[in-house]
């Protein structure tokens, strides 16, 4: 995943000196936004002439997908202390989310004792951390170089596929490809119609409520009834 992310990096840490915003800008958003496509889409408005309140709107519209991710890990955090969900909280990106939630699904891991539950906490910071530093790491080269990126070299295109590696191997059962073939046509024809960064939980709905409703029919069917 960390190769996704450096050209990632390299783009968040390039732009905002590129739209004018200057070198801080970019540490900024990087150290306290940690998104991605968030850094992005705040820096766009704020080059626009956008206020900071819109910039900000912005970047929270695009991370409401943090929500789902802290629910779905919620269950296996719940008695940590207050402090260390904060931080994981922090640190919760796509990708630190996608590898935890693998791992604690599966049958070996030792979700109800203690040794389980510290085991868990230090996976997904050690994951947040190790994705952390890479893209502070990665945000002050694109700074450093950004402009003597040549323009042919479509860094852009990194971002895209950071997505595409923790969908692909997500999709593995008739109600993920479901989920995944509904919440993208959705969203994407939800930014066609205009929805704009709304698209992004629209297609989350939608993916949500086809994945269900196939699973729940998958289940239906695996029924056998009594003789």
């Amino acid at each position: 995943m960390l190769i996704g992310v450096v050209p990632f990096g390299l783009v968040a840490g390039a732009t905002p000196p590129a739209d004018g915003l200057g070198a801080a800008a970019a540490v900024g958003l990087s150290t306290i936004v940690f998104a991605g496509a968030s850094q992005l889409a705040a820096a766009d408005v704020l080059a626009d002439g956008g206020g900071w309140l819109v910039a900000a709107l912005a970047a929270w519209t695009i991370n409401l997908r943090m929500l789902l991710y802290s629910a779905s890990v919620s269950p296996f955090l719940a008695k940590e202390r207050w402090t260390t969900r904060m931080g994981i909280a922090y640190l919760l990106t796509d990708q630190a989310y996608a590898v935890s939630i693998t791992r604690w699904s599966e049958p070996e891991d030792e979700a109800l004792s203690v040794t389980g539950a510290r085991s868990r906490v230090a996976y997904i910071i050690g994951a947040g951390l190790t994705l952390w530093t890479s893209w502070q790491i990665s945000t002050l080269v694109g700074i450093a170089i950004g402009s003597r990126v040549p323009e042919s070299l479509p860094l852009d295109f990194a971002v895209p596929l950071v997505f595409l590696v923790l969908l692909v191997p997500a999709v593995n059962s008739r109600p993920a490809a479901v989920a995944a073939t509904a919440g993208g046509g959705s969203a994407v024809l939800a930014a066609e119609l205009g929805a704009g960064t709304l698209s992004i939980i629209v297609g989350a709905a939608c993916g949500i409520a086809a994945g269900t409703i196939a699973e729940l029919v998958r289940d239906r069917r695996s029924v056998v009834p009594d003789q």
